[in-house]
């Protein structure tokens, strides 16, 4: 019964890993992500039942090669160690909310989540997404950082500019929201040059500001998300390499085995065969000699 349990659970392993089997959940994903987008249109009514049938489809694929995966994997723990096939259990399992009644938003919301089932199943994704997860504390104070330098030139800003344009600079936080407005370089000039009708020298005050925003900080999230994504890079080349060592060495076993040392006993038989072969020679000989 064991041998057979694990004869299947074998047999569900080689198609979990095969890469046809990868390419056509990968294309299923495509489908799905086409069909979703096709129902914000207005189609004809047998466009729309067809697409509702494929739907159903794709939920019945999805479900099934979720259990493949899991039924593949060495026991629960195993597989909902990996943060990847949490992700897609859940995206599936809301997936198989009845579409109607009061739930008809959540369940097309969870359905159009299933398109980020393409970064799991494709390991460059997969460190992406990855490594900016990882970057994220970084970037976090990187964002702090950014966020008192806005603080302080918002605050000299509505110190400075309110009474040329209190719609802009009436107090820190709306001096922010235009300081932002600054940073991303949206008709900042027209800002600029409201305020040098009364300052001339305030254009010393935007080219800081930007310098440091849009040229330092904006470098520093790039730098943060490269250093992560260079680190993820080399854990996924040494875990490659590491699987590539492991099944070589899967192969190169049984050649090992089978180069073992002959026992006492082999060598004794060998011996025998040799004399035996010996003795038909010289009596081949023999015969030969006779003969002529």
């Amino acid at each position: 019964m064991l041998a057979n349990v694990s004869g299947i659970q074998d047999k569900l392993k080689l198609i979990d890993n095969s890469k046809a089997f990868q390419g056509f959940v990968i294309f299923v994903i495509i489908v799905s992500a086409l069909s979703i987008g096709a129902h914000t249109y207005h189609l004809p009514s047998w466009m729309e039942k067809s697409l509702v049938v494929l739907d159903v489809g794709i939920t019945l694929f999805f479900a099934i090669e979720i259990v493949i995966r899991f039924l593949a994997s060495d026991g629960p723990k195993k597989f909902f160690s990996n943060g990847w096939n949490i992700f897609d259990t859940l995206i599936v399992i809301g997936s198989l909310i009845p579409a109607g009644g009061a739930g008809i938003l959540i369940a097309r919301l969870l359905r159009i989540f299933r398109v980020l089932r393409l970064v799991s199943m494709i390991p460059e994704l997969r460190m992406l997404v990855n490594a900016l997860l990882k970057a994220i504390p970084r970037m976090g104070y990187i964002a702090l950082l950014m966020f008192v330098i806005f603080y302080i030139y918002g605050a000299i800003g509505s110190m400075l500019f309110a009474h040329i344009n209190d719609f802009l600079w009436g107090d820190v936080s709306v001096a922010m929201l235009t300081l932002f407005r600054v940073s991303t370089f949206e008709s900042w000039t027209s800002v600029m040059y409201e305020t040098m009708t009364v300052y001339p020298l305030s254009w010393i005050y935007y080219l800081s500001f930007i310098f440091l925003t849009a040229f330092v900080f904006l470098n520093m999230m790039v730098g943060a998300v490269l250093d992560v994504m260079t680190q993820e890079t080399q854990a996924m080349r040494a875990e490659e390499e590491a699987d590539e060592a492991k099944n070589l060495a899967a192969v190169a076993e049984p050649l090992e085995d089978s180069e073992k040392p002959a026992s006492a006993a082999d060598v004794v038989e060998l011996k025998a065969q040799i004399a035996e072969l010996k003795g038909l020679l010289v009596q081949n000989a023999q015969s030969a000699q006779r003969a002529g």
